[in-house]
């Protein structure tokens, strides 16, 4: 029988490769992270880009201790059987190395692809359950709505279970992921009043059962603060675009920065003139010190994993600046 999850242990930090990196940056991107020390590299999954699985099993097999997370695999574009297959096959190829993210995906994209159901709600809650039985080598659950695979058994099963971690926005979607879930991850902007409102949306004892909170951050370091502050920018352009709602309205200056982003249609304009005060508690940007306060602050809120995503043009560049703002560097 495989072993459940270990409990989630503090202070971890991670590196995005962002969706638009050179594929022949990919890999040097991921030697380069392990190599600087970050904890874990999470690849992304966006339709027409590149797809999660491939990438986690080539960034696992290049790298030798590092975490590798997928944030995240869309609830209806796999079958749920054959992606705990997947799913258990790279966990029992690395053990103890894989994190595996599922959610809704984007509407209209899951739409392009004809996989957004009538109650995506209803879908990743029968999809995560069915998920983490099937990884652990249970049988599969009675069949629901939408998930089917009643008795489904995988003969090969890893010695170490991997979590499954809901990247999910709104409160009843996070109140799942305290029923089927191991924990969430929190899209960027996943500033410390989000991440505490997301921890009480989860709606269970979380201090008895401590959850896997993963949260993505756009990220600059420079030693000049400004320099910093400009190149993330850019990455803050759609913050105040409706679907980053539940992002915002924990946050002081929420009416503030609705009001900004309502005073013009133009994204970049409102990006570039956003006080500098929003831009750092919105990312994590500025000197070193700078940085590692705002991972600091993120974990204090109950962050297990804090993963910067490198703002700017080259990513790969971006790996030894970000890590000046890793703990252990200092």
């Amino acid at each position: 029988m495989s072993e459940s999850p270990a409990l989630p242990a503090r202070g971890r930090v991670g590196v995005m490769l962002p969706r638009d990196l050179p594929v022949g940056d990919v890999l040097p991107c991921a030697r380069r992270a392990e190599e600087l020390g970050f904890d874990q590299i999470w690849v992304v999954e966006d339709l027409g880009w590149r797809g999660g699985v491939a990438q986690a099993a080539t960034v696992l097999a290049a790298t030798t201790n590092v975490t590798v997370g997928i944030g995240i695999m869309p609830a209806g574009a796999r079958n749920v059987g054959f992606a705990a297959m997947e799913l258990a096959t790279l966990a029992q190829l690395h053990p103890g190395r894989l994190i595996a993210g599922i959610g809704h995906g984007m509407p209209g994209w899951m739409r392009q692809a004809g996989s957004w159901p009538a109650s995506p709600l209803t879908l990743i809650k029968e999809y995560a359950s069915a998920l983490r039985l099937l990884i652990a080598g249970e049988p599969g659950p009675g069949n629901g709505r939408y998930v089917r695979c009643e008795g489904i058994v995988l003969t090969e099963i890893p010695s170490i279970v991997p979590p499954v971690v809901l990247g999910v926005r709104g409160p009843k979607s996070q109140a799942a992921a305290g029923e089927v879930a191991d924990g969430l991850l929190l899209a960027e902007p996943a500033t410390p009043a989000y991440i505490t409102a997301s921890l009480r949306n989860l709606g269970r004892d979380t201090a008895a059962n401590p959850p896997e909170i993963v949260t993505y951050d756009a990220a600059a370091v420079d030693d000049d603060e400004e320099a910093a502050l400009a190149r993330v920018r850019p990455a803050l352009e759609t913050v105040g675009e409706p679907e980053w709602a539940a992002h915002i309205d924990p946050l002081p200056f929420a009416a503030e920065l609705r009001a900004h982003r309502a005073a013009g249609p133009d994204a970049r304009q409102f990006a570039r003139t956003m006080p500098a005060d929003w831009v750092r508690e919105l990312s994590i940007a500025g000197t070193p010190a700078q940085a590692r306060a705002a991972i600091d602050a993120r974990h204090a809120a109950g962050a297990t994993s804090v993963v910067l995503a490198p703002a700017g043009p080259d990513a790969l560049a971006a790996l030894d600046s970000l890590a000046r703002a890793l703990p252990h560097r200092h």
